[in-house]
């Protein structure tokens, strides 16, 4: 007899800067009372990912300040926007900020994988990321 079981798809492996890392984790452990499933999230993300030692960085993955386009496979729709930390964000210059929902999935993606994320709603969708590009004015290194 054949047990069925619901298999969560497995996530893609994510890179972070050391830099952001701690920075990132700081962000997570302050918005634990206010954002608490969120910064739940992001120290998943956190505690998964590979992380760059020193000033290493890697133009593949995204990071803050990365200009980020991705397909939301649900719709189809194409949308490209810059990944920024929370002080920093503007939806109508489309700067996202790393402590939304959408931040969160984004961050040390690299083009080519895609992640299942919630919505704000609850709403559990398929992004594909496909180019990150460097941060303006950065030098990229790995």
């Amino acid at each position: 007899m054949a047990i069925a079981t619901t298999r969560t798809p497995s996530r893609p492996a994510i890179t972070v800067t050391a830099a952001d890392h701690a920075m990132l984790s700081r962000i997570a452990a302050g918005a634990a009372n206010t954002m608490p499933d969120l910064a739940a999230e992001l120290t998943h993300e956190l505690d998964r990912a590979r992380i760059l030692p020193g000033s290493r960085v890697s133009a593949d993955h995204a990071r803050i300040g990365s200009e980020i386009v991705y397909r939301d496979e649900s719709t189809g729709r194409e949308t490209a926007v810059t990944l920024v930390w929370p002080q920093d964000a503007d939806i109508e210059k489309n700067r996202v900020s790393v402590m939304t929902p959408i931040g969160v999935a984004l961050i040390g993606m690299a083009a080519e994988r895609s992640i299942d994320w919630t919505t704000r709603s609850g709403e559990v969708r398929r992004l594909t990321v496909i180019a990150v590009g460097e941060p303006a004015g950065e030098a990229v290194s790995l």
